[in-house]
């Protein structure tokens, strides 16, 4: 198997970023190019065109590779519900949730021959396999049942480039400490060293980057530089963009509100691009100011993050804010919230049976939460009874446990017809309240530019056209991979990828 797995020496180190970027300059040359991640730790996740759930990172990388992703390329997600369980997704398919004790001891052998089967398949559709670790690997307590780093570097019997990040201080100790850790066998697999997100002036680092190759006897392939407005949707929460701090007249203000378990947080993304906006990430209400719109974005667990949200005195700061006349709009878990009740009858949101919670009761809804959850891309209009005219037909991508029921008399509030005739959302106080499980909503331009818009008229400034964020999503791609080109060795790369022989082989 012809192939590259790109580590890191620590989680947000840039892996997503560089594989990415691998992707599309290996697919510029002419490569069938896959992603592969064997086990992805994250609540962005991405759903496939079958309906099955994988990692929102591996969903971008066969992006940029311009091939159809599919769960082969991410057969293990491990969705956080809480600070000792998660949710197993095999395959696209929820299966269980376990601790991590309990993930450790009933699933490694499962996992492993999972991936083997997912690393035979994609060996037979594609030339070329960009593989991507996780966190760190060499985190001892866990090493002897790591299912993502080295155990899969061997399985797929591929080169290991790692990845340091500069940026974070410490990157001598993190690049020599990752591989003193590392067996001898595991070291002769690392074939090279980048140094990521890099700041100022690289004649600086020459002394460091001879330093590097003297003491570990691997070549940098790279120093890169500290990259902003990529495009390139994050992994985790650790990779958040910061709030975009722009003030002064004529600008609008959109709170964000960040809940423990957030999800599938790429939905706010647009906002980072349009130059009126100010973007603000809220966990406080010492932080809420006096914004002109709240976002309540989804959550791995409703009931949880809602507890969160009135322990910290934001649950009644939106209720007075609605009955003041703001503006809200909720996403899947956000959308949630905003109805009267929420039901885990069946423990599947909270992990515990006939678990309710009130709601903010700002949308006259009950949500009941059931064992199966819906994963689907799914299209549609905006309904006949919002405010809103117009003629984009929205796109984007559904991943829930509950149903969210109004009352029969507020039907006709919905916010979109789908394409397969089912009613989603709601619209009330004349756009002013806004609840969906479309996830991606806000990256259809016409839509985002139309709600965005509503917010100026109520400010008294100019209304303005939107960024045209689908046509310039592709364009990004081609961006990074020429970026990480200009900045690497991509001929010594290259030569380690098609040149890896069973002379490299471990022994």
């Amino acid at each position: 198997m012809k192939g590259i797995m790109i580590q890191g020496t620590s989680s947000d180190a840039g892996k997503s970023l560089i594989a990415t970027a691998l992707c599309r300059a290996f697919s510029n040359e002419g490569f069938r190019t896959a992603p592969f991640k064997s086990q992805n730790m994250s609540n962005n996740s991405y759903v496939t065109k079958d309906g099955n759930e994988i990692g929102r990172a591996q969903g971008i990388q066969a992006e940029a590779a311009r091939t159809e992703a599919s769960v082969w390329m991410n057969p293990i997600l491990l969705k956080p519900q809480s600070a000792q369980h998660a949710e197993v997704i095999l395959l696209g398919k929820a299966i269980s949730s376990l601790s991590g004790r309990s993930y450790r001891e009933s699933f490694y052998e499962k996992g492993l021959e999972t991936i083997r089967e997912a690393l035979r398949l994609l060996n037979t559709q594609f030339e070329l396999l960009v593989i991507e670790g996780a966190g760190s690997p060499v985190e001892i307590n866990l090493k002897d049942k790591e299912l993502v780093n080295m155990k899969v570097a061997e399985m797929a019997d591929v080169p290991v480039i790692l990845v340091a990040d500069i940026d974070r201080g410490g990157v001598f100790a993190s690049i020599v400490g990752t591989l003193e850790l590392f067996t001898k066998q595991e070291r002769r697999r690392v074939a090279g060293i980048i140094i990521n997100k890099f700041r100022g002036d690289i004649t600086l680092f020459e002394d460091g980057i001879r330093w590097i190759e003297e003491r570990t006897g691997i070549p940098v392939l790279g120093v890169l530089p500290y990259l902003d407005d990529h495009m390139i949707d994050g992994e985790d929460s650790l990779s958040i963009q910061a709030s975009v701090s722009r003030t002064g007249e004529g600008i609008l203000d959109i709170a964000v509100l960040r809940p423990p378990f957030i999800s599938n947080f790429s939905d706010i993304d647009p906002f980072y691009y349009e130059e009126d906006v100010n973007i603000r990430w809220v966990r406080h209400l010492s932080e809420i100011g006096l914004p002109d719109a709240v976002i309540i974005p989804g959550t791995k667990s409703t009931i949880r993050d809602l507890r969160y949200f009135k322990e910290k005195g934001l649950a009644d700061w939106l209720v007075r804010y609605a009955a003041d006349g703001g503006s809200i709009a909720g996403i899947c878990g956000g959308y949630q919230m905003l109805g009267r009740n929420l039901i885990d009858m069946a423990g599947s949101d909270t992990g515990n049976p006939f678990e309710k919670e009130k709601g903010l009761n700002l949308i006259p809804a009950d949500t009941i939460f059931h064992e199966r959850k819906r994963t689907i891309q799914v299209k549609g209009k905006l309904h006949a009874n919002t405010s809103l005219s117009i003629k984009e037909v929205l796109d984007g991508y559904e991943i829930h446990l509950g149903e969210t029921i109004l009352e029969n008399e507020y039907a006709g509030k919905r916010l979109l017809l789908l394409e397969n005739g089912e009613e989603d959302g709601f619209y009330g106080n004349e756009g002013r309240l806004v609840g969906t499980y479309m996830h991606h909503i806000f990256h259809n331009d016409e839509w985002r530019g139309a709600w965005l818009n509503s917010l100026r008229k109520q400010k008294g400034i100019p209304c303005t056209e939107p960024v045209r964020i689908k046509a310039l999503k592709d364009r990004k791609y081609n961006e990074l991979a020429d970026n990480m080109m200009q900045h690497l060795d991509w001929e010594k790369l290259k030569e380690i990828v098609f040149s890896w022989r069973k002379q490299n082989e471990v022994v």
